[in-house]
């Protein structure tokens, strides 16, 4: 006779695009331009050239804040950019709501392509208390798709990856975290009940032949 014993399922999340409004990048780096009036093109020019120094955790906020500067003419003092930089983040309502209705049951973790300062912002807001596993590439030294990012997201979960859904806005991360043996949800903001529902139904649907 066969039996079939529940195993349990959990979930890690993507944060820019799938807990945020649009992306970050393009966003704060618009709004230096209209805080600035320097071209947004020179400011992203910059921005994009550097970015990863601060995805990799190589640079500080402030050096490379320090570099753009000296790119594009901007005068804006550090603290005003940090300000304006944290106040760019746009969150997405029903992702949060999503993540505070998890069984308490559900491990949940995160896996970020992240920057200085704004990683410690988002380890510091209540709702973040919910996750059992923060994972910034900025702390790591390593970004996503890199196999080291779920290899350290697998290990900061605590579970076997099959165990774990991945939850991304790009489809290059879902390829890899599928290959690195996570079940991997691709996710837009525009079909979110769906999303919903497909979550819940993975969930809830692990169980092994024994």
């Amino acid at each position: 006779m066969n039996e079939f014993t529940p195993i349990a399922r959990h979930v890690a999340f993507d944060w820019g695009g799938v807990f945020t409004v649009g992306t970050f990048d393009g966003r704060s780096t618009q709004n230096v331009a209209d805080r600035s009036g320097v071209p947004v093109e020179r400011v992203r020019e910059s921005y994009f050239r550097h970015v990863r120094q601060l995805e990799v955790g190589a640079w500080p906020l402030d050096h490379f804040w320090s570099v753009m500067q000296e790119e594009t003419g901007v005068t804006l003092p550090y603290a005003e950019f940090e300000a304006l930089y944290l106040g760019s983040i746009v969150d997405h309502a029903p992702m949060y709501a999503t993540l505070a209705a998890l069984s308490p049951g559900v491990r949940v973790g995160l896996l970020s392509n992240n920057y200085p300062v704004v990683s410690d912002h988002l380890r510091a807001d209540p709702r973040f208390a919910r996750f059992d596993a923060l994972v910034f590439s900025n702390e790591l030294g390593h970004k996503k798709p890199a196999p080291e990012s779920f290899a350290a997201l697998e290990a900061a979960m605590e579970l076997p990856a099959a165990q774990t859904a991945f939850v991304d806005d790009v489809q290059e991360n879902i390829d890899a975290a599928n290959a690195a043996g996570f079940h991997g949800i691709l996710y837009h903001h525009e079909v979110h009940e769906e999303f919903e529902r497909e979550l819940a139904q993975w969930l809830e649907s692990g169980e092994t032949q024994s």
